[in-house]
């Protein structure tokens, strides 16, 4: 089997030194701004819970993002190799974070809810098999297999409901 690498190139920009760097704890501000090539920055700072600014991305939410992310690129593209028409997605996922005594932490676990609609007039047969293939795109998901906890889906899914014109 032939294996090809990919780099993925991201910059961070330490925007936080309020004059004084970090001469103290309290001192310095945790905002950064992440940049990758030409795209829109993305504006990160720590959870408010570590002395984060709460409008901005903190790195624990963009590891859950990036979960549900991938999971429904992989299920959106299996869907379309399998015949299954999805007409809408949407994940409400969540993340634990457990945070030791010393200040280290981990995450223990990650659940995506994928919640997915299917076309008008998929059967019982499409339904069982668009429930299937989350598990298929959790196998394959880049994200989920290079993490050490575990990734659990409740998945949904429906038929979206024809509306006749009259």
């Amino acid at each position: 089997m032939t294996h090809r690498e990919h780099r993925y190139a991201v910059r961070l920009d330490w925007t936080g030194n309020l004059g004084s760097g970090t001469s103290s704890y309290r001192g310095y501000s945790r905002d950064h701004r992440l940049g990758a090539g030409d795209k829109p920055a993305i504006p990160g700072s720590a959870d408010p819970a570590f002395r984060g600014d709460p409008a901005r991305w903190n790195p624990e939410e963009l590891l859950v993002a990036a979960l549900s992310s991938c999971h429904q690129l992989w299920y959106l593209h299996l869907c379309a190799a399998a015949g299954i028409v999805v007409t809408a997605y949407a994940d409400e996922a969540e993340g634990v974070m457990v945070e030791e005594s010393s200040g280290a932490g981990q995450f223990s676990a990650v659940v995506l809810r994928p919640r997915v609609t299917l076309a008008p007039g998929a059967g019982a047969a499409d339904m069982e098999k668009a429930l299937a293939l989350h598990h298929e795109a959790a196998e394959k998901c880049f994200i989920a297999r290079s993490v050490n906890f575990p990734v659990r889906h409740e998945p949904a899914v429906g038929v979206e409901v024809e509306v006749s014109a009259g």
